[in-house]
C-alpha cells in the first residue's frame, strides 16, 4: 500500500492526527518511556521542562486580572471582576479568584508571570496561531517544532520529549526527529475496520522508500495505542488509591492524569528532558466567566498538586513548568458574556529555577490594535530563555539566530 492511501485513511478514520502522520512521531508504552530510569543527566544544572498548552485561547484579562486599571471594568462591565474577588499580587494586579494554589507559589516567589506576550502581525486563527507558538515561526509557516529542532540537535532519541497528549504536537516535531507519544485517548476504529487491518496496514513492502516505510509505521504505532490506554488507567487509579491521594496528585482530570505521569516518569529519574501536556477548551466566546473559572479552577489544582510534588525530591527540583496559550481574548467583552479571539497574553514560569514575580510590560487596555492588546513581549524571548537555563542548548540554533532573553530564570 502506498503512502498517499495510507495517508488518506488516516485522514478519514481519525486513527491517529495528521500532524503525528507528517511527523513521523513514534508510539511508545509508559514502561518503554521508563526503561530509561536512572538515565537523567547526573549535573545539578540540567533541568527538566514541563511545557502546559491550553487549547482555544485563553483569557489573560481574567487570569491576571489588571484590576487597578479603569478601563479593565469599562470593557467588560459584567465579565470583569470586583478588586475584593482577587487575589491580589501587588496594588493593580491578581489572578483570578479560582486560582488559589498558583497564588500560594507566587507568594513563596516560585511562580514569574510574563505579561504581553505575542509576536508581529498576530493571526487570531486558532490553529495558525497555535502553528506560529509551536514552531516558534511567526512571520512564515514553520514545518518543525521549536522542541523538535531541539530534539535534532540532542541526538534524535524520542523518549528524550515526551507528549502524554492524545496525539504527537507539532512542537516536537523534528526535521530528522520527533518526540515520543504516549496518548491516553486509546485508539477509535472506523465502523468495520479491525485492529487486524491496522496491522497489515503497518507492514512494509520490500523496496518502498523511506517515506512510505515511514507511514507505514505510524500505522504500527497506532496498533500499540490500546496498551499506551490501559497504561494510562492504571497509573491514573494507583494515583487515586494510593498514598499520594489525599494530597490531590491522582488523576481526576485530564490534565491531573498527564501530570501523575510526568511526575513518575520525574521521579525515577528517566531519560526525557521536556515534557508536553494540555488541557483544552478556553475558547469562551459565551458564558466566560463561568467556564472558564471551571478551567483554571482544574489547572490550579493540577499544577499546584503537581508543583508542590516535585518539591519534595532533588529531582523533583529541577522541573520548569511554563504554561501558554495560542491567543488571549479581545479587551472588551461581547454580547453573549464572553470573549471574542485576542492576541497577547501571559505565559506563566513555575519552579525551584524560577525567580517570581511580575515580568514584561502590561500591555495597555486604551491604545489598542483594533481592539486588541498590542504585545510588549516576544514569545521567542520565552523559547530562548528556556532553550538557554533548562535545555542548555544555544537558542539560536532553533530560533534562526534570535538573541532575546528574560530574566525569569536563574
Amino acid at each position: 500500500m502506498d503512502t498517499a492511501t495510507r495517508r488518506t485513511f488516516l485522514l478519514r478514520s481519525g486513527v491517529v492526527a495528521a500532524t503525528a502522520l507528517a511527523a513521523g512521531g513514534s508510539g511508545f508504552t509508559l514502561s518503554q518511556i521508563l526503561e530509561t530510569a536512572g538515565e537523567a543527566p547526573p549535573e545539578s544544572s540540567a533541568r527538566i521542562l514541563v511545557l502546559i498548552t491550553l487549547y482555544g485561547g485563553n483569557d489573560g484579562l481574567n487570569t491576571v486580572i489588571p484590576f487597578g486599571d479603569k478601563a479593565y471594568r469599562a470593557a467588560r462591565p459584567e465579565l470583569s471582576y470586583e478588586a475584593d474577588q482577587i487575589l491580589k499580587l501587588d496594588k493593580t494586579t491578581g489572578l483570578n479568584p479560582k486560582m488559589t494554589g498558583l497564588h500560594k507559589l507566587y507568594g513563596q516567589q516560585k511562580l514569574a508571570i510574563v505579561r504581553g506576550v505575542g509576536y508581529p502581525k498576530p493571526d487570531r486563527s486558532h490553529f495558525r496561531s497555535m502553528d506560529i507558538w509551536q514552531t516558534g515561526q511567526p512571520t512564515e509557516p514553520g514545518t518543525t517544532g521549536w522542541l523538535g529542532r531541539w530534539l535534532d540537535s540532542a541526538g534524535g532519541d524520542p523518549r528524550l520529549a515526551v507528549s502524554f497528549e492524545p496525539v504527537l504536537p507539532p512542537l516536537l516535531a523534528g526535521a530528522t526527529s520527533a518526540g515520543a507519544a504516549v496518548g491516553g485517548n486509546g485508539l477509535r476504529l472506523p465502523k468495520g475496520v479491525s485492529l487486524k487491518t491496522i496491522s497489515a496496514l503497518a507492514k512494509t513492502s520490500p523496496g518502498e522508500s523511506p517515506l512510505m516505510a515511514r507511514a507505514a509505521g505510524c500505522f504500527a504505532d497506532a496498533v500499540n495505542v490500546e496498551q499506551m490506554m490501559r497504561e494510562v488507567k492504571e497509573a491514573a487509579e494507583k494515583a487515586e488509591n494510593g498514598p499520594d491521594a489525599a494530597t490531590g496528585t491522582g488523576g481526576n482530570t485530564a490534565l491531573e492524569q498527564q501530570l501523575e505521569l510526568v511526575a513518575q516518569c520525574v521521579e525515577a529519574k528517566v531519560a526525557t528532558r521536556a515534557f508536553s501536556v494540555s488541557l483544552g477548551g478556553f475558547d469562551t466566546h459565551a458564558d466566560e466567566k463561568r467556564l472558564q473559572e471551571v478551567l483554571l479552577g482544574q489547572l490550579d489544582r493540577a499544577v499546584s498538586n503537581f508543583v508542590n510534588r516535585m518539591s519534595r525530591s532533588e529531582q523533583g527540583r529541577k522541573v520548569v513548568v511554563a504554561i501558554y496559550s495560542e491567543f488571549g481574548r479581545r479587551v472588551k467583552a461581547n454580547a453573549s458574556d464572553g470573549t471574542d479571539h485576542g492576541t497577547a497574553s501571559n505565559v506563566f514560569l513555575i519552579g525551584a529555577g524560577v525567580t517570581g514575580g511580575l515580568y514584561g510590560d502590561p500591555p495597555s487596555l486604551t491604545k489598542l490594535d483594533q481592539g486588541d492588546l498590542k504585545y510588549t513581549t516576544d514569545f521567542r524571548d520565552v523559547y530562548a530563555t528556556l532553550l538557554d537555563r533548562v535545555l542548555q542548548a544555544d537558542p539560536a540554533q532553533m530560533l534562526f539566530g534570535w538573541k532575546g532573553r528574560l530574566k525569569s530564570l536563574h
